[in-house]
């Protein structure tokens, strides 16, 4: 067997009292597909930090390319061949494609002058050896996220990677775009070029791991063989307990006649067409699709961000007309953004503060001020009620794992009492234990008697949380299921196919 690139022995990592990392060891070896999975907090971010030379261990040896390397740093982690994808891609979004992948190439020769031939034909060639092609002259804050993310895997390649290290890649991905990163990675795997994929997306682990690795409480509880590792032992592994969804109760929606929210042939520019449906009291109502698809313009336009040109909306049988946020507020719905970072929260701020945000009006004296005892009294009911694990509410929001932020949304919107919550995306980027507790959290809520719309492409997900979801193609409605009527399977593959493929599968 050839040399691994990198192996790590007994590394040991604290910061105060808290061991981040417990004499954990770890090898990886040329052209191979290894994934590193944990919870939040589990010490998989610390351990890629020491690995790329931004942490020092406290006590262990890092080899690269069998090279003892006592005190590592970033220089010596690039020289060697080690490059890591955060999940904000180290992009600058004021440059061009070409200008963000040659930029590294410019200032490792210390070039004084641009030749943009040079750039150019240098951002050409990192584009090519992953296969892809994207406009050169396009600014990177104009393209989306998976592109953002092939930009920066042509970056290091052209930095001779022998082994990329990616931080949560799928994150903000949608199916498809999962399927597109996929199949670089084999690209790179066939070129000798290894990949750390590290990620609490089990079922994408599951796809592309060839080794798997578990961090729990910052020690190494798994790693051997991708193959035959089923779900549930990664779920037993990353939380210590069995988490299982096989009898999920499902309290029945309620009564069609009057439903919560019916809406008729809603139409939106650029966004979908004549897009119906109805949503019941007690109802988790799914609806998935790709990019594109128009899901997540219709959760805009039901909460009057983006408001729909036509078509009509009934709230509790009464036609409403939601041309703006507050007009969604006032009809008691409420919505829970997918990127809760950038829309759902002020990191800088209190729990407190975010958590009363939504209903500050109510809490404002006939003199403008807000007292500190109500707003406090009002944010501990939600903390308490949504299980945030904090030692206190004023303790800044970006203090809070991922799970915890997600929490604080939700708790931010039930504030306001809805009858109708729109949750998009809601357990992007939060790890396999906070999901479950979520997807809990939700069925809760509905068998309280809220109708809620769950917007999502995790078809896992979907089935664990829904009794009805709708499929939307290209900005339309194409297909309604009952839970119990399609298997995840079916539904994944009708997900990604084409309109010509998902026809010639339902037609089978």
């Amino acid at each position: 067997m050839s040399e691994p690139i990198i192996r790590v022995e007994n590394i040991s990592k604290r910061f105060g009292g808290v061991i981040a990392l417990n004499e954990v060891s770890l090898s990886i070896f040329p052209g191979e597909i290894c994934c590193l999975v944990g919870e939040n907090g589990s010490g998989k971010s610390t351990l890629i930090k020491i690995i790329s030379g931004v942490y020092a261990p406290d006590e262990g040896d890092i080899y690269l390319n069998n090279k003892l390397y006592k005190k590592l740093t970033p220089i010596d982690s690039i020289r060697e061949g080690i490059q890591v994808i955060y999940q904000d891609f180290s992009l600058f979004p004021n440059l061009t494609v070409a200008e963000n992948i040659a930029i590294n190439h410019q200032l490792a020769h210390r070039k004084n002058l641009v030749n943009w031939q040079e750039v150019e034909k240098i951002a050409r060639e990192g584009l090519q050896r992953i296969n892809i092609e994207l406009p050169l002259d396009e600014l990177v804050e104009n393209l989306s996220t998976a592109d953002r993310q092939l930009i920066a895997i042509a970056k290091a390649i052209l930095a001779d990677a022998r082994l990329i290290i990616m931080d949560e890649p799928t994150t903000a991905l949608t199916q498809k775009e999962v399927i597109a990163l996929f199949k670089v990675i084999i690209d790179l795997k066939e070129r000798g070029i290894s990949t750390l994929f590290v990620s609490h997306k089990l079922n994408e682990v599951r796809e592309i791991a060839e080794r798997t690795v578990i961090i729990r409480n910052g020690k190494k509880v798994l790693d051997q063989d991708a193959r035959g590792i089923d779900i549930a032992t990664m779920e037993y592994h990353m939380t210590g307990r069995r988490l299982d969804s096989s009898n999920i109760a499902f309290s029945p929606p309620g009564d069609m006649h009057t439903p919560l929210l019916k809406v008729e042939n809603l139409s939106l520019r650029h966004g979908f067409v004549d897009v119906s449906f109805a949503l019941r009291k007690n109802e988790v109502l799914g609806i998935t699709g790709l990019l594109g698809s128009g899901r997540t313009e219709l959760a805009l336009a039901l909460f009057g961000e983006l408001p729909a040109d036509s078509g009509r909306i009934f709230v509790q049988g009464k036609e409403v007309h939601i041309n703006s946020i507050q007009q969604a507020v006032k009809n008691q719905i409420g919505y829970v953004p997918d990127d809760r970072i950038q829309q759902g929260l002020f990191l800088d701020q209190s729990i407190n503060d975010n958590i009363i945000i939504s209903v500050i009006d109510r809490l404002v004296t006939r003199i403008g001020l807000i007292k500190s005892k109500t707003k406090n009294e009002v944010s501990n009911q939600w903390i308490q009620r949504m299980a945030i694990k904090t030692p206190s509410g004023k303790l800044p929001v970006k203090t809070l794992s991922g799970g915890n932020q997600q929490r604080v949304v939700l708790a931010k919107w039930l504030a306001t009492m809805p009858k109708i919550l729109i949750l998009n995306g809601p357990t992007v980027g939060v790890d396999v234990g906070s999901k479950a507790e979520i997807h809990e959290l939700i069925r809760q809520l509905a068998n309280e008697g809220i109708g809620i719309i769950l917007i999502s492409d995790d078809i896992p997900e979907l089935f664990q949380t829904c009794h009805r979801i709708l499929l939307m193609r290209t900005g339309r409605i194409v297909e309604e299921y009952q839970r119990n009527d399609i298997d995840e399977q079916e539904l994944y593959q009708r997900l990604i196919f084409s309109e010509n493929q998902a026809k010639a599968v339902s037609e089978d």
